[in-house]
């Protein structure tokens, strides 16, 4: 048992030995007022040493698990998946490193909207990861 919980430990510490602290995001506004049928823009700044960031943005609703919105990065058009298609886009600025999330036509009477917004950056980690995958038997 103590052997396995140093393994455990080692993993721990090889993951995190490749995070650099020049990663990260920020959504300046905690809350955003909105117009039902409106259009509106949510903020994510961002710091990265990644001269080619991807961008990802998620949407949870209350007592819900986050689900995947899109990507953006800046040699590629990105993803989009099949249902935010229409409402939701994304341009990643990498100047002004921002990412800001619009949203068409506003939905608000029937809660389809009503969410937790996260934006996130990738790579939040680097180096070997394949320790992380090492059978321990």
């Amino acid at each position: 048992l103590y052997t396995l919980l140093l393994y455990v430990v080692k993993i721990y510490l090889s993951f995190f030995s490749g995070c650099r602290a020049e990663e990260n995001v920020r959504q300046p506004k905690e809350d955003v007022m909105v117009v039902e049928g409106h259009p509106t823009t949510l903020t994510c700044l961002f710091d990265t040493t990644s001269q080619s960031p991807y961008l990802f943005w998620y949407k949870q609703l209350v007592n819900g698990k986050p689900i995947f919105m899109l990507r953006s990065d800046t040699f590629s058009p990105g993803e989009t998946t099949t249902e935010f298609k229409d409402r939701f886009h994304a341009h990643l600025n990498v100047t002004a490193k921002s990412v800001p999330l619009t949203i068409q036509r506003l939905q608000l009477s029937d809660s389809k909207d009503s969410a937790m917004y996260y934006c996130a950056l990738t790579p939040t980690v680097k180096g070997d990861l394949q320790t992380l995958y090492k059978n321990l038997t």
